[in-house]
């Protein structure tokens, strides 16, 4: 075996191998020696067969075997030797005129071939003992509860009837019949009865709801609105329409006594136990945005101390996931990137940079974990699953069958998994000190969390 590096810029690399003929036909013929006692031929007894028949039978598509082989196993050696990692499945170049390929398939002339190859770079770990981390925490008070209550009871609130010669007010509840229609033609899906619409909820199409108030019960108004640009029905999205709307019925929001009684209704015991229930949900979520703070924190500490060039067709697979969901999120809103303040060249070179950033991380965490020996065990996989059938009431076995029918699924399941238990490792080295914050400043929008791999 010949072995010519033909490029070497970065982390690309190309190599121009040939493979002698005799050596190829060494290996076909240990192989036809090896189909003798497995095939049957006419007029041959078996195991007679001569190996000079089986040449002319199977030779061809034995030396296509051989060859396959041993391009496999050369660049495996190849590979190994010179301590290559690959970013990407190798590139492998075979000679295509027919001739050629005759000639080889033939054992007549030396096999000669060109692998191109992206590599992962060798990656130099920081010391994680030296990281300072800071752990936002906020404490749940009174009134935080309260306020939880307090939406819990705005959603279970009743509503009465304002009586005869009532106007509609916002946070009325009004019952109506419509019939919607564009250009004058009534379209699909635009008729109904018996709706109830809560003004000020926002349900509704942008400026319906607020066209309501003052209606009376037997009244009837033309309601003019435009459906969204990003309306799930495209024949409907960003089209004016008009809606011939009867309200029968006005309703009002009754106050609504936070008490035992209430707390009944919800199936607990007493207030005391309802506030309990809501302390217990706003710690769990407390505690899952401070996670998340921290783990934004050390990745932006693990981007500082690994910055290396990352293999390009990565990158560019990233980038384009990325920037497909972007064009079709914007195309779906009509938008365009004017409306963004910016340009699609400055768009593309930010999510360039976002592309680039979730790559290395990737790669160092995917290093730590391997020289660490951190796994993700069946059994956390199976959790997981479990979890996300919970999530999906009534529709459990299916969510079941899917994932164990979808070894791409459950890679999907298994990635998250892996990545948050390196950085629990991580943590148990840095410096990890706690802040007492507010709720506001916990759950403040942060522009790292929208570049956080």
């Amino acid at each position: 075996m010949q072995v010519t590096e033909t490029l070497s810029e970065g982390l690309k690399h190309e190599f121009k191998i040939s493979v002698a003929a005799s050596d190829l036909d060494a290996k076909a013929g240990a192989k036809l020696v090896d189909l003798k006692d497995k095939v049957r031929i006419n007029g041959f007894r078996p195991g007679k067969v001569p190996v000079s028949h089986l040449k002319k039978v199977y030779g061809r598509s034995v030396m296509a075997e051989t060859i396959d082989q041993t391009i496999r196993d050369t660049n495996t050696q190849l590979f190994s030797e010179r301590g290559f990692r690959l970013a990407t499945e190798p590139k492998i170049t075979m000679p295509s005129e027919q001739a050629e390929v005759d000639e080889l398939l033939s054992g007549k002339t030396d096999l000669t071939y060109t692998v191109a190859i992206e590599v992962v770079p060798v990656i130099a770990l920081a010391d994680f003992k030296t990281f300072e981390v800071e752990k936002p925490v906020a404490d749940v008070t009174d009134a935080d509860v309260d306020e939880a209550i307090k939406r819990i009871a705005d959603t279970n609130r009743t509503f009465a009837d304002k009586g005869e010669g009532a106007k509609a007010a916002s946070g009325d509840r009004v019952t109506i019949n419509f019939k919607g229609s564009i250009n004058g033609e009534v379209f699909e899906g635009g008729t109904g009865e018996g709706i109830q619409v809560a003004i000020g909820s926002n349900t509704f199409i942008p400026g319906f709801e607020e066209q309501l108030i003052g209606i009376g019960a037997g009244e009837t108004r033309t309601l003019k609105v435009s459906f969204p640009k990003n309306y799930m029905n495209e024949k409907l999205a960003g089209q004016p329409a008009e809606f011939e709307t009867t309200a029968t019925l006005i309703e009002a929001p009754q106050d609504l006594a936070i008490d035992d009684e209430f707390a009944k209704t919800l199936g607990l015991e007493s207030l005391d136990k309802l506030k309990e229930a809501a302390r217990e949900r706003l710690v769990a979520e407390f505690a899952t945005a401070t996670r998340q703070r921290v783990k934004r924190a050390l990745l932006d500490r693990l981007d500082e101390a690994h910055r290396f060039e990352a293999p390009p067709s990565l990158v560019d697979e990233e980038f384009n996931l990325m920037w497909n969901s972007v064009k079709a999120e914007m195309a779906s809103a009509g938008k365009t990137f004017a409306d963004e303040d910016t340009t699609e060249d400055k768009a593309q070179e930010e999510y360039r940079k976002i592309a680039d950033r979730r790559v290395r991380l990737g790669l160092v965490l995917s290093e730590i974990g391997e020289k660490n020996k951190i796994t993700v065990t069946d059994d956390e996989v199976g959790r997981a699953v479990i979890e996300r059938a919970r999530s999906m009431p009534g529709r459990e076995k299916e969510v079941w069958d899917y994932y164990r029918s979808n070894a791409q699924a459950l890679a999907q399941l298994r990635a998250p998994i892996y990545e948050d238990k390196v950085v629990d490792f991580i943590l148990e080295l840095a410096h990890v000190t706690e802040k007492k914050v507010s709720r506001e400043d916990l759950y403040k929008d942060d522009e790292a969390e929208k570049t956080a791999a």
